[in-house]
């Protein structure tokens, strides 16, 4: 592991915070984001760091104070707000009592805090407070955890690390651990670290450098060490390709999530969806085809830390059939069966162990392994699944170093049983939904004034939006633009609707992305402006092609997708007043999207069955959004203007004029139609809504 010390960079971080936090505060800053880099040390909220220092007062009064890193904060992004304050006396104090309940001792750091909004610090805070260095780092780096995750790990320790460590036997992260860390501090005098066993490590100084460089160092020598006795790697019997398994995904990945999706009681949104980001890469594909892959596999995790996110043990599927999507589907349905029900026998075994008043989770796995695929990592939205994710490639990487020195020894049923409901560490996980939180969406033509207005209300609802266009600028910097503000939320892949293959394979790019699509949004246009006597068949057919044929290759492979997740889902049609209100020189279009209009009437009787809905949004002149001008206002808009004696301003009021509301329709509005059927607000299918202001002429409505 490389020390990434720099002093230019540290100068910089000094800069920019030692006015406002003090020349400590920023220096810990700086380290604490050194460590949060290091996939390798610690991983989405994990490890802890920490820095003691006067908190000055209101008064001016300097109070003696633990800047304790607060729960769940990301190391690798952290400001110094996310280091609380709290009253270093009055926490040794607690260190010295005999026994303190978690919740008392949570409760204490809650009142001691010296800013009183200031988030809630890290549970294991007093193992901070008790050791007197200045600066304190803890990790649970892999390298760490390959040696004390095996028969005699305090013995490799020892081996590995040499003089001047300190070792502390697992318990649950709380007061007790604490008070076992208080006790091999005190039996080691002098020591430089603290290993906790099958947890992590410790190291500290007396500058922010010192700890730093401390920790790299002997995870360093952990590293080294765990190197030099790999003496027997685990043998690749079943040999996959990452391009056979990238194939397989299209198949696997959509029954996988559809199978995961529970029952919510909702008749008009039935399941509870999970988003499944797929792990494939070389390296697993070799794990799961070794010949102690299996074996490996299903044994606990790494650390207790990782509970919450991907309980303790995944399920494997054995010998799954790519090539017979109704056998696959039926193993896998077994498997979830079979797995549902270790769990529930898992909780009935440590019913005693169940804190009072807190349910139980889902009966159902966060990983499932696929020999010849990978792992398919489920969470409640796109970063639970992203932690899932990394958590299970470092887990299966860990174990493979542990098999290639010895026998893997993970945490007893009772230890794990009591860490995956430690309400302490519930606090971690996000528990609001928004009302599309665990859905995914394909918008085409998003790149456009419509589309963009769509994809952008549907993030602002919680959803996961796949951009879809033809490719160039114009996606790419929407894309740019929305994962700005919704971050892992957004991704774009080219789409050519009128290609059957670019189709599939938009649908195959939301697969390896999150799992599957619930929501489709047919937005693709063209359109033309000639009388039909003065028509250029190819310029009708290139209308045609996309209006007609796009919408038709949307729908037959929506309709296979939902079909293969079997979870229903929604397919809306960007429509228009043109269907029911067609205008001269326009025929190409009204046509071309009365045909489309009609696909859907016909799709939503043909996949009512399936569960899926089938509705149309038919605005009327929506000329932008935001900067984005409309495409079809930029081909009809220049004829319409010579026939009325109008500019582009003059345009847009004529039009806003002869609604009888005399409303500017945006694409705002046509958004909130589109989420009106999206989030299922009545059981509705073949309907449309107009969203044109109110048109006499374009009835029935």
């Amino acid at each position: 592991m490389k020390n990434r010390w720099s002093d230019q960079d540290a100068e910089q971080f000094l800069a920019k915070y030692s006015e406002q936090w003090g020349a400590d505060m920023a220096l810990r800053t700086y380290t604490t984001r050194l460590l949060g880099s290091e996939e390798a040390l610690v991983l989405h909220g994990g490890g802890n760091t920490s820095v003691k220092g006067p908190y000055r007062n209101v008064f001016g009064q300097d109070t003696p104070a633990l800047f304790m890193k607060a729960s769940g904060f990301n190391l690798a992004t952290i400001e110094p707000e996310g280091h609380t304050p709290l009253d270093i006396e009055y926490l040794r104090r607690l260190c010295d009592l005999p026994k303190l309940s978690d919740d008392a001792m949570a409760g204490e750091f809650l009142t001691h805090r010296l800013v009183p909004n200031a988030a809630a610090p890290s549970i294991e805070t007093l193992s901070h407070a008790y050791i007197p260095a200045k600066y304190i780092d803890h990790t649970h780096a892999d390298a760490i955890l390959v040696l004390t995750n095996q028969p005699e790990g305090d013995k490799l320790i020892r081996e590995a690390l040499g003089d001047g460590i300190g070792l502390v036997e697992y318990v649950k992260p709380g007061f007790h651990l604490t008070k076992r860390v208080i006790a091999a501090y005190e039996a080691n005098p002098g020591c430089k670290a603290l290993v906790w066993l099958q947890h992590g490590i410790m190291t500290w100084g007396k500058t922010a450098r010192e700890a730093y460089s401390a920790m790299i160092d002997l995870v360093t020598r952990a590293e080294e060490f765990a190197a030099k006795r790999a003496s027997k790697p685990l043998v690749v019997v079943m040999p996959a390709s990452l391009d056979e398994a990238k194939k397989r995904l299209a198949t696997a990945t959509p029954i996988v999530r559809g199978l995961l999706a529970q029952p919510s009681g909702d008749p008009d949104r039935p399941y509870c969806r999970m988003i499944v980001l797929p792990l494939v890469n070389q390296e697993v594909l070799d794990f799961l085809g070794s010949d102690r892959g299996k074996e490996l596999a299903l044994t606990p995790t790494l650390t207790s830390d990782h509970l919450v996110r991907t309980k303790a043990l995944p399920l494997w599927i054995d010998n799954p059939d790519y090539n017979d999507p109704a056998k696959l589907r039926e193993q896998i349905s077994k498997g979830l069966e079979a797995y549902s029900a270790d769990y529930q026998a898992y909780i009935a075994r440590n019913a005693a162990l169940m804190p009072a008043g807190m349910n139980p989770f889902d009966s159902l796995p966060r990983v499932v392994l696929l020999p010849g695929v990978g792992a398919l990592c489920a969470g409640k939205d796109a970063r639970a699944a992203r932690i899932t994710h990394d958590i299970t490639a470092q887990t299966l990487s860990a174990k493979a170093r542990i098999a290639a020195m010895g026998t893997y020894r993970g945490l007893t049923e009772d230890h794990l049983f009591e860490m995956e409901y430690f309400s302490l560490q519930h606090a971690k996980l996000q528990t609001d939904e928004p009302p599309l939180g665990r859905e995914v969406a394909l918008v085409t033509g998003a790149a456009g004034a419509i589309g963009s207005a769509i994809a952008e209300g549907l993030l602002e609802q919680g959803c996961h939006v796949a951009l879809t266009d033809l490719p160039g600028a114009p996606l790419d910097n929407l894309g740019a633009e929305l994962k700005k503000h919704f971050g892992e939320r957004v991704m774009t892949a080219p789409l050519d609707v009128t290609n059957p293959t670019s189709v599939e394979e938009g649908f195959d790019a939301v697969i390896r992305t999150w799992g599957g699509v619930d929501l489709v949004i047919v937005n693709a246009g063209l359109a033309m402006v000639a009388a039909l006597e003065q028509m250029d068949f190819a310029a009708f057919q290139r209308v045609e092609r996309v209006n007609i044929e796009g919408a038709l290759l949307l729908l037959r492979q929506s309709a296979r997708h939902f079909r293969a997740q079997a979870t229903g889902g929604d397919i809306i049609l960007i429509s228009t007043k043109n269907v029911f209100m067609p205008g001269a020189k326009f025929g190409a279009y009204s046509a071309s999207k009365a045909a489309a209009h009609q696909l859907a009437r016909i799709a939503s009787q043909e996949m009512a069955e399936m569960g899926v809905r089938v509705n149309m949004v038919a605005p009327d002149a929506v000329f932008s959004h935001g900067a984005r001008r409309s495409g079809l206002w930029a081909e009809v808009g220049p004829d319409r203007m010579r026939a009325r004696g109008l500019d582009e301003k003059g345009l847009e009021t004529y039009y806003q004029s002869r609604n009888l509301l005399k409303a500017a329709v945006t694409g705002q509005h046509v958004s909130k139609a589109v989420l009106y059927f999206a989030t299922r607000q009545t059981p509705t299918t073949g309907a449309t809504i107009p969203v044109d202001g109110g048109l006499p002429d374009s009835t029935p409505r």
